[in-house]
């Protein structure tokens, strides 16, 4: 991608409205736009980020056995009103009526649209257990929406819902998702903390948030130091932490307080990506819906659900990951993997170099973004540091005579002068 034909609004003053580090960043890195209160165009560096989130959640939900659908955003309101949270839910539910007065909502969350459709599809134990999930956009009327996406109106979320037969069973259906949901964010280079947590208006009284370490977070989270051990480029990451909350949920069974020894307590602050429950029978009775179990009885089945804040992960990847320069984004989602830096865009030995080193980092299945600007080496410098891509190649006219390129890691600022050849394999690898 040409970064000339690209649309990519940087900003070099701090916007006066961003009030925390992402905000400010993801307003400069021109990765979003306020179009009204607390509802944002992503621009395109910022879509990517967001589709390149949302394939991680994707694939791991996929992996744990979840089907994909994709309900609308608007529900009626009669769906609601058979749950009873209609009224219950509060002044944060968007509500209005179509032309012909019938009462509609933008929907916040999914539990009583995916049990109707269940209800519909489904009539015996033979076909449960089952756990359905979508990536949809949802709206929430923030008393006070602020904080750029962390908090704001409308946003983007994966929501999963499980359906089973038992309480063991449900409970399984918890417990993968639990997997699923370390999985996910040690996948996008993220330490996530899972804390016990209420459940507030979706009910039930098994629930765990997921919180990401960050030194700007809301929340103020204790938790076993062993959690910061655990390499997250290791593909066995996922089942040693779950392995140590596992030891640690048992411990707590045993004594009522923290299972933790005082040795080995931590305390840091977190932000809330993801929050998971199970609820049991609230929704299947509420709307009728029941299945045939083997003996012939009629039975409600039990059901959890499991939400990710796929918007809210790209302001809180950027509140762990950022330096005085800018953004500095995990390998995983970023929006490009490398920035290619042409400094002398009237120079043709310079442009011949970087076009073919585009086109052969392509080939190896990187995506690059170009800066052939006609600008100054500096500002090209400030504008790479800022988006945060995981490598800079820099192409100058003394390299291009000598056959070499400068290659800069941007989460450490390591520099190497290489040949063509060992920057390409560099990157490729």
């Amino acid at each position: 991608m040409l970064l000339s034909r690209y649309l990519l609004p940087v900003l070099k003053e701090t916007p006066a409205e961003a009030q925390i580090v992402s905000h400010q960043l993801m307003l400069r890195a021109g990765l979003v736009r306020q179009m009204a209160a607390g509802i944002y165009a992503w621009l395109p560096l910022g879509l990517r980020v967001l589709d390149r989130i949302a394939s991680i959640v994707r694939r791991e939900q996929d992996r744990a056995g979840a089907v994909e659908l994709l309900m609308p955003t608007i529900q009626a309101a009669d769906l609601w009103r058979q749950s009873g949270r209609y009224e219950a839910y509060g002044p944060e539910m968007l509500r209005f009526p179509d032309r012909g007065g019938r009462e509609l909502l933008y929907g916040p969350t999914n539990e009583e649209m995916i049990t109707a459709l269940f209800r519909d599809c489904v009539k015996s134990y033979r076909d449960l257990p089952r756990t359905l999930y979508h990536i949809q956009w949802k709206f929430r009327d923030e008393v006070r929406p602020r904080f750029g996406v962390m908090r704001g109106r409308e946003f983007l979320m994966k929501d999963a819902y499980s359906f089973d037969m038992d309480e063991e069973a449900g409970r399984a259906s918890y417990d993968a998702q639990f997997t699923a949901y370390l999985r996910t964010f040690a996948a996008m280079g993220l330490r996530a903390v899972p804390v016990r947590a209420p459940t507030g208006p979706i009910g039930g009284n098994l629930s765990h948030e997921f919180h990401i370490l960050a030194d700007t977070g809301e929340s103020e989270l204790f938790y076993d130091s062993a959690l910061d051990e655990v390499d997250l480029a290791d593909s066995e990451a996922p089942a040693r932490l779950r392995a140590l909350y596992a030891m640690e949920a048992e411990e707590h069974a045993k004594v009522a307080d923290c299972p933790v020894p005082a040795a080995r307590l931590a305390r840091r602050r977190g932000i809330e990506v993801g929050h998971i429950f199970f609820f049991g029978s609230k929704y299947t009775e509420s709307m009728g819906m029941e299945v045939q179990a083997r003996d012939g009885q009629l039975v409600h089945p039990l059901m959890g659900s499991y939400g990710i804040g796929v918007s809210r992960l790209v302001g809180a990847i950027i509140e762990a990951g950022h330096d005085e320069h800018g953004i500095v984004w995990p390998d995983a989602v970023a929006p490009f993997d490398v920035g290619l830096v042409n400094l002398r865009v009237d120079d043709d030995a310079c442009s011949a170099t970087a076009a073919d080193l585009q086109q052969r980092l392509f080939a190896a299945g990187k995506q690059v973004l170009h800066d052939d600007r006609e600008a100054r080496g500096g500002e090209k410098f400030a504008t790479m540091d800022l988006i945060g891509l995981p490598w800079q190649l820099i192409v100058g006219p003394k390299g291009v005579k000598a056959g070499t390129v400068e290659l800069k890691r941007r989460a450490t600022g390591e520099r190497h002068e290489l040949s063509i050849e060992s920057a390409l394999s560099r990157l490729a690898g």
